[in-house]
């Protein structure tokens, strides 16, 4: 998996996005200065899958507050989520799913999915009506079935792009 350094990343961060030993990238990437890195630039993340070469892809509408799945570009399903509220935004970018842990407890419902951006993820939610609000702390909430079935279909690594 390649990871294209934006503006005011660092190796460290990178590391913590993706849940992996700064040393492992280092390793995996010999050539470069960890000290200086530019934007557009190319990293190895070691372990995840191209997400080019899975057929799944996740598209997030902030503003709808619509999750729509697609399979080698066709949509496959809709659906409602919720998002992040005022000073708690949904982070806007480019992600992959990093890994799965079902029943996470607390708010977050039956299933948590990470992101490649520490401390968001897509989750369910122990308050359904909350879903098709901006009311999370930057997370994307599903309903607990829908979570579920989104975590039985896509593999890890899948590309996840989240928009206004």
């Amino acid at each position: 998996m390649i990871h294209t350094v934006q503006q005011g990343e660092t190796l460290s961060q990178i590391a913590r996005d993706y849940r992996i030993p700064l040393s492992n990238i280092v390793s995996a990437n010999p050539s470069i200065n960890p000290n200086i890195l530019y934007i557009g630039q190319s990293i190895v993340i070691p372990g995840f899958p191209d997400p080019n070469s899975l057929p799944y892809q996740i598209e997030v509408s902030i503003n709808n507050r619509r999750l729509r799945l697609f399979k080698n570009g066709l949509l496959q399903k809709e659906y409602p989520i919720a998002v992040g509220r005022m000073l708690f935004n949904t982070p806007v970018g480019d992600f992959i799913i990093i890994n799965k842990a079902p029943n996470p407890g607390g708010p977050f419902g039956t299933m948590w999915m990470s992101l490649s951006k520490e401390h968001y993820g897509i989750h369910g939610t122990n308050d359904p009506s909350s879903i098709g609000k901006a009311v999370s702390h930057g997370c994307i909430r599903m309903n607990n079935k829908d979570v579920e079935e989104l975590a039985r279909i896509i593999p890890i690594g899948t590309h996840v792009s989240i928009r206004p």
